[in-house]
């Protein structure tokens, strides 16, 4: 499971002074859940997941990835989730097959039980025809592939999608999606930020709305429908938003 507690994030620059890229945000996902981050570019769900992903570390505040705190316990925490973003690397000169394999071995995993999850992994995915396909032949979707590959080689009970759908063309995107959401009834906790609201609709059994690193609302979609009134994410998602603007942002003042 995921548990944040009070998460904040504060960039200190020499000519405009602080920028608040979260302001203490808190969230619990559970095992066979898909929780949205749902909102714009600069909204801070990137910033919450490289902090969740331990690239990070938070201004203040606390969170953990299935037990593990992942500022006192990163290496614990890190054996713990699998993370896919748009833009993640793929090695140009090794094949799908090395690159799940070597991801593999990172993780402790060897012989036998390292192969017989990649052979399973690879039935899974349907990657057997770019079994061994260099990196530089592969395809925007062949490398997203690739990149849910080496995410799940370890078997992690927690998955972190950020933005994971951006720049894949209809087909791609939709095996993707169907792939997060098999994981999710196989058990795994998923955390799943997308700016895309048809995508949060299909998907997520709970959905944070965030803008300038808070959360406006959050809840189940038909909890979101109920406590605001309104049956359509994309127009719930804009009145919120607009009635933040007009209430006068902290940020934008500072601007």
């Amino acid at each position: 499971m995921i548990h944040v507690d009070q998460l904040k994030k504060v960039y200190t620059d020499l000519y405009s002074g602080e920028f608040v890229a979260l302001d203490g945000i808190s969230l619990q996902a559970e095992p066979g859940q898909i929780y949205g981050l749902l909102g714009p570019n600069g909204a801070g769900k990137t910033t919450a997941l490289r902090i969740l992903s331990t690239i990070l570390q938070p201004t203040s505040g606390t969170a953990r990835i299935n037990g593990f705190d992942v500022v006192t316990q990163p290496e614990l925490a890190r054996h713990q989730f699998g993370f896919v973003s748009n833009n993640t690397a793929v090695y140009d000169r090794m094949t799908a097959w090395e690159m799940v394999e070597y991801f593999g071995k990172l993780y402790g995993l060897q012989g036998d039980d390292l192969r017989d999850r990649m052979e399973n992994i690879f039935a899974r995915l349907a990657m057997q025809e770019i079994r061994d396909l260099l990196g530089a032949k592969m395809s925007t979707g062949m490398k997203q592939k690739v990149s849910i590959a080496r995410a799940l080689v370890h078997n992690p009970p927690v998955l972190i999608f950020d933005e994971a759908t951006v720049g894949l063309d209809v087909l791609v995107a939709r095996s993707l999606l169907e792939t997060v959401a098999h994981l999710r009834d196989q058990g795994k906790c998923i955390i799943f930020s997308t700016h895309i609201m048809r995508e949060a609709e299909r998907l997520c059994d709970r959905i944070a709305i965030m803008y300038r690193g808070q959360f406006l609302a959050e809840g189940s979609l038909q909890e979101l429908r109920d406590c605001y009134e309104q049956e359509d994410l994309e127009e719930l998602f804009f009145e919120l938003i607009q009635n933040k603007q007009q209430a006068g942002d902290p940020q934008d003042v500072a601007a």
